[in-house]
């Protein structure tokens, strides 16, 4: 568990690909020499390459020497466009946003060929300073070849940049993200199942004793291995509660697991293996940390000082469609039992409602004088009922309560009450809830 939660940092870091092209160019720069070797030190061979490809030792350093200080540059100039893109992030999006661009490989790969076209025309210039018994070289014309490549790639990381500091992208392409981890760690629904065990059945197992294990530091839940437990669960034949869950912040000697039917104190340290804390907030597999960046997105476009509404309302629609994928998803259970139905590992999931006060409430307490706002989030909260079932509906027009509750109405005028009043009508019939609607006075 450990491991693999290292791995993902390594992986997620700004310098892994960098410095994994570095090794690479390292690697192809002595296998060019080698081939270099081969192909001017065999007449046969030598005969059968162009004239033109081929380099003295001057013009070859010359060559060489030029094309790393010229990659040299472009580095720098990445390097730097790159903490512009990040400042811009910063002051005008949401410091949460830095990740998405800092663990985008398209930039990390970017930057890593420009380090390993420096590494490479480097080290073919430094081996071939060190050969004395040649007159030809055919390393240089490789060298080019890099470097055209390298321009290449300069091209694309314009146009990838132009396209990021673009908010619209930067909100769709985190809302994509959040998608696909939705797709990939919750079922589709399929039926309304219930848990073998209640509440009731849990409140028996709390009155017997249990062993209460403390978190070894502070920081963020970054991952718990929750199949991992479960299988150490069924071996030990015992009852194991999480206390905190992905992502919470857990204080040090706070309460990190309960466990029941044990008295085993090796328990202890076999259980934090199975979970994974860190300094911050990681974004796998948490889709509450994406639709958070959507809202503090929309938080900034709607403050005095930028003043963005059209912003805001971009990310509430993008809310909207991820709330939607989320409707139509199981979400998973507090209680998971084993094949004989046995109770064995209890943890707080959040359910739909939650998503919903997490994505909206601080956009409703700060956007309550605007109507273009608030006729957005009615439009998203359309959106969801429509498309998801009666259970989904239910908890869609209970928190459309929570909505009408907050809103301004004496900074409202009359035809900003009809079209509010038209929409809410839409949403009422969209949550089949037409007899509980009440126009806005």
């Amino acid at each position: 568990m450990r491991f693999i939660a290292l791995w993902r940092n390594i992986r997620g870091s700004f310098w892994y690909l960098p410095a994994l092209y570095s090794v690479v160019a390292f690697i192809l720069a002595l296998l060019t020499i080698r081939f270099d070797f081969y192909v001017t030190g065999n007449p046969m061979v030598s005969a059968l390459v162009p004239s033109l490809l081929l380099s003295d030792k001057g013009l070859a350093q010359a060559v060489l020497s030029s094309i790393s200080s010229s990659l040299l540059t472009m580095t720098t100039i990445t390097f730097s466009t790159i903490l512009v893109v990040l400042t811009t992030f910063l002051s005008n999006f949401s410091p949460r946003t830095l990740q998405n661009f800092i663990t985008d490989h398209s930039t990390q790969r970017v930057l890593g060929s420009f380090v390993g076209g420096f590494v490479y025309s480097v080290v073919l210039l430094l081996l071939l300073r060190e050969t004395d018994d040649k007159s030809t070289f055919i390393s240089p014309t490789f060298a080019i070849a890099v470097t055209i490549l390298c321009l290449a790639v300069f091209v694309f990381f314009v146009h990838h940049t132009s396209l990021w500091i673009q908010v619209g992208n930067l909100i769709f392409h985190i809302s994509t993200d959040t998608s696909t981890i939705i797709k990939e760690q919750f079922p589709p629904k399929t039926s309304n199942l219930s848990d073998t065990w209640s509440e009731t059945d849990f409140k028996e197992i709390k009155e017997l004793p249990a062993i209460i294990i403390n978190s070894p530091s502070s920081g963020y839940i970054d991952m718990i291995d929750e199949e991992g437990l479960m299988d150490m669960a069924i071996k030990r034949n015992c009852i194991i509660r999480i206390e905190r869950r992905q992502p919470d912040f857990v204080d040090e000697a706070a309460p990190l697991f309960s466990v029941w039917n044990t008295t085993e104190e090796e328990l202890i340290e076999e259980l934090y293996n199975f979970v994974s804390i860190g300094p911050q907030r990681a974004p796998y597999k948490d889709v509450e940390f994406g639709l958070r960046k959507l809202a503090e997105i929309a938080l900034r476009a709607i403050s005095p000082a930028v003043n963005d509404p059209n912003t805001a309302i971009n990310s509430i629609e993008q809310i909207g469609n991820i709330l939607t994928e989320l409707g139509k998803r199981q979400l998973p259970k507090p209680f998971r039992y084993d094949d004989k139905g046995q109770l064995r590992l209890i943890m707080e999931q959040p359910i739909f409602m939650d998503y919903l006060y997490a994505s909206f409430y601080q956009i409703r307490h700060y956007s309550k004088e605007d109507i273009s706002v608030i006729r957005s989030i009615v439009k998203a909260l359309t959106l969801i009922a429509e498309s998801n079932d009666s259970d989904i509906q239910h908890t869609v027009w209970e928190f459309s309560i929570y909505i009408i509750e907050g809103i301004d109405m004496n900074s409202l005028l009359s035809l900003d009450k009809r079209y509010l009043n038209d929409l809410l009508l839409k949403l009422a019939k969209a949550c089949q809830k037409q007899h509980e609607f009440k126009l806005l006075q």
